[in-house]
């Protein structure tokens, strides 16, 4: 037995016949593991050991998240903790206590986390409102806020989180450590707050985004009768000009060239990421629809998309014949085995869906710079702006684009009119007098 020259696998020569393991790039197979677990969590451990085998876990990442549940339970039990009561504080004494016995590993927290996640999943660890931090009675507000959020407005996780920041920065003002008593916010105190938190080094969006929270937190208040009085009507408006931003939107030959350099692509990573370039240049998806999109979206008899929009709308799409080829590509050799419904999966284990909208525009962005192409803007949304004023420019109607760009208001498509130049020709008035 010898090392092989790159180091990254064990030769096993038979000297009759030689072959090559490489452990490190092999998937973990499904067998029962040697190890003897003991401690509260070992009723849980086989299934922890399924999950991490259905994830697409190699061998040796397997071997360590394994372990590190053995040890983990064999310290709760000479702790006298059960697996109900673990908590972070808990966690953090483990990591120490393991670092003081054996020479501790950079990924000894995350397979941790991992586990304790898991286990939150499965119901094993009840989180508590007391075991927030922070203020436990703004943290519990913030908690219902969120659930609303989510449950009768229908906002994505990145948005969520966003109104949530901000009501916790309002709430940490107004009412400090203290118990927050909706009911006794009045309105001076909403207009005195944001006079001196928008203004001061925001930008107009940002400065926007805070009274928009605002309304919203105010109309969940007064839903649940936290409040009864509309404070949402109250809340100031920044000032700005409506519809001044022009549309960022990429070049048509640059779009061009960055379809043509993905052809190449052949990986499991290209194949993924071609596919998601043509939704985004082809359909004009937002990157977060990409997200969500499951394998049940995709109708291939009939040749349509069903695309999950903002507020919970579903729209049916047509699917071009390149952006189904490019699908039906990754799906056929790229996509690795998973039980996730997601179509578009992370490119090494978990093999889970793609988290949020930030990897969507971390795969645009690369891809621009293998390209080699120029610009300020490496967003995901810039090719939806491309489609629009391709759109635009071939002779369609703002309302076909709209409708192309599921916009919920003819506002959001008005602002297209701006890089209409032949039209905005046609209505210009004339200067008046002679040019110098």
């Amino acid at each position: 037995m010898v090392k092989s020259p790159k180091s990254v696998g064990i030769v096993l020569f038979d000297w009759d016949r030689p072959t090559l393991v490489w452990p490190m790039h092999r998937a973990c197979r499904k067998r029962r593991s040697r190890l003897r677990v003991e401690g509260p969590l070992a009723p849980y451990f086989e299934p922890y050991s399924e999950y991490l085998a259905d994830r697409g876990y190699s061998q040796v990442s397997y071997w360590h998240k394994t372990f590190s549940i053995s040890e983990f339970s064999r310290w709760l039990d000479e702790e006298g903790i059960a697996a109900r009561e673990i908590t972070g504080e808990h966690e953090e004494a483990f990591l120490r206590h393991s670092a003081e016995r054996r020479c501790p590993k950079r990924g000894d927290p995350a397979s941790l986390s991992g586990i304790t996640g898991w286990l939150r999943e499965q119901g094993v660890i009840e989180t508590s409102v007391a075991a927030s931090t922070g203020s436990s009675g703004i943290q519990a507000v913030l908690r219902e806020y969120a659930a609303w959020l989510r449950e009768e407005r229908g906002l994505a996780p990145s948005t969520m989180e966003n109104y949530t920041r901000y009501i916790e920065r309002f709430l940490t003002s107004i009412c400090g450590a203290d118990e927050p008593h909706l009911a006794s916010i009045s309105a001076s105190q909403i207009t005195d707050y944001i006079r001196r938190n928008a203004p001061r080094g925001q930008t107009f969006s940002q400065a926007k985004n805070i009274v928009t929270s605002l309304r919203s937190f105010f109309r969940f208040a007064r839903f649940r009768d936290y409040i009864q009085t509309d404070l949402a009507a109250v809340v100031p408006s920044v000032a700005g000009w409506s519809m001044a931003s022009i549309p960022r939107a990429m070049p048509v030959d640059s779009v061009r060239r960055l379809l043509d350099g993905s052809k190449t692509w052949r990986t499991p990573v290209g194949l993924r990421n071609r596919a998601i370039l043509l939704l985004l240049a082809r359909l004009g998806l937002r990157a977060l629809e990409i997200v969500r999109l499951e394998l049940e979206d995709i109708d291939w008899s009939q040749g349509w998309l069903r695309v999950h929009g903002k507020g919970r709308q579903e729209r049916p799409m047509p699917l071009p014949h390149d952006v189904g080829q490019a699908i039906a590509s990754y799906l056929k050799d790229g996509r690795p085995e998973s039980p996730s419904r997601r179509i578009f999966l992370r490119s090494r284990a978990p093999f889970d869906g793609l988290g949020s909208h930030g990897d969507i525009c971390q795969i645009v962005h690369r891809a621009i710079n293998r390209a080699g192409i120029k610009g300020k803007n490496t967003g995901a949304h810039q090719l939806r702006h491309a489609l629009a004023v391709d759109m635009l420019r071939q002779g369609l109607s703002l309302t076909e684009i709209g409708q192309m760009l599921r916009h919920r208001s003819a506002q959001a498509t008005r602002r297209y009119a701006k890089v209409d130049l032949d039209g905005l020709r046609a209505v210009a008035l004339p200067w008046p007098g002679e040019l110098p």
